[in-house]
């Protein structure tokens, strides 16, 4: 009878993993698309900065 009980708790963990990867998958899809969002705004500003500076060279 142990051993069926055993098999209870470890199987009970076991689902609770597995009902646990797709919300942990989706948290860190959601991380890493606001990481590349925040990285795009950086690089907007870079290429910004970039042709702003090429201007006041060709302008001289």
């Amino acid at each position: 009878m142990e051993m069926v009980e055993a098999i209870g708790i470890f199987g009970g963990f076991l689902s609770l993993i597995f009902a646990l990867i797709p919300i942990a998958l989706a948290v860190f899809v959601l991380i890493w698309l606001y990481q590349m969002k925040v990285n795009s705004d950086v690089q907007v500003k870079q290429n910004q900065e970039i042709i702003r500076l090429l201007e006041e060279v060709r302008n001289k």
